[in-house]
């Protein structure tokens, strides 16, 4: 997933989602048909800028929080940035992100079952 309008739409499906939204809800809110939203979050299409501002709005976000997509990045590349974070953290923050680990494990079992 290269391209700006793809990792846009998938953070914008990750934030409506989070605010528990609808494509439905949204686009009603901003005052767009459903259809496009949908074509927004697939990377098929890109707002227009004072859409931009709508959607920020709805989802009670800054402009700039729309565009925080650093975390879709290939794996090779998160496991780089994942590594040097732990290579220069403390003991203490070491421990709690095991714990996190540990914890996501166990989710993801309970959620196969």
């Amino acid at each position: 997933m290269s391209s700006l309008r793809k990792k846009f739409g998938k953070r914008i499906k990750e934030l409506r989602k989070l605010k528990g939204l609808t494509q439905e809800q949204i686009a009603e809110l901003i005052n767009i048909e459903p259809p496009n939203i949908s074509k927004i979050e697939s990377g098929t299409h890109f707002p227009q800028p004072e859409n931009i501002e709508k959607i920020a709005k709805v989802l009670e976000l800054n402009i700039k929080e729309l565009f925080d997509f650093e975390h879709f990045n290939e794996k090779p590349i998160l496991l780089g940035k994942i590594n040097a974070f732990l290579n220069n953290a403390e003991i203490q923050d070491l421990e709690f992100i095991y714990k996190l680990i540990i914890s996501l494990e166990s989710y993801k079992q309970y959620k196969k079952r």
